[in-house]
């Protein structure tokens, strides 16, 4: 399932990102989101083949103005998240569509602080294990390098000088993957980002055994 009539709506949009041509132009836009609503359950059924999910999240294209200083009414793209089945299942899975700006994306956007030390104490002890995860070329040839917001600094409680210091100052753990207009529109789209998605499962088995058991390995889920 590719996508053509989003990105054309969404081009038209960003020259006129106001309500009165929105409203002249709606129904170009229930194309527009059908389209992307038929791809993202496309994926999410091709996902389920290798994954377990609790939903999927299609996010309304209209903005949330009231404390922003950009005032345009619409966003410019389409987005799509992907919920893995908590607590055991940890991690998501993130489409975006945007003409010129297209990307899949996975990891840890905004973990808790208690997984976050979590996560930072487990590399503290011992960091071998995902560095050779991140570093599989399976995986880097997909999503190359791990990215994220970070830390200037070790966080507290951390030696500054430690071998892992570069991992532990994560606050986020992601991978994103660039796809080109033509990528979103060819006939297999929907089969190649589930093929994409899937080979971060090491990375994601990796973090979701971290964060369902203790630094003795205990677990840490309640019945």
């Amino acid at each position: 399932m590719s996508i053509k009539i989003a990105l054309d709506f969404l081009k038209k949009l960003e020259k006129n990102n106001n309500r009165e041509w929105f409203a002249d132009n709606k129904a170009e836009y229930e194309q527009a989101l059908k389209e992307v609503k038929t791809a993202s359950n496309a994926i999410y059924k091709q996902m389920q083949a290798h994954d377990a999910f609790e939903k999927m999240k299609l996010f309304r294209i209209y903005r949330d103005v009231r404390f922003s200083k950009n005032k345009q009414p619409y966003k410019n793209n389409f987005g799509v998240a992907f919920h893995r089945t908590k607590p055991k299942l940890r991690g998501g899975y993130y489409l975006q569509i945007q003409p010129d700006n297209n990307f899949i994306a996975t990891g840890f956007w905004n973990p808790d602080k208690e997984d976050l030390l979590r996560i930072r104490k487990e590399l503290e002890v011992d960091a071998s294990d995902i560095r050779d995860i991140i570093n599989d070329n399976a995986l880097k040839s997909v999503w190359g390098d791990l990215v994220g917001e970070e830390l200037k600094t070790a966080p507290k409680g951390f030696d500054k000088e430690h071998a892992a210091i570069d991992l532990i100052r994560h606050k986020q753990f992601i991978f994103v993957k660039k796809l080109t207009n033509k990528e979103v529109m060819a006939p297999d789209f929907a089969e190649t980002v589930s093929a994409n998605f899937k080979t971060i499962r090491p990375f994601f088995n990796y973090m979701s055994a971290i964060l369902t058991t203790d630094l003795n390995g205990v677990s840490t889920i309640k019945d």
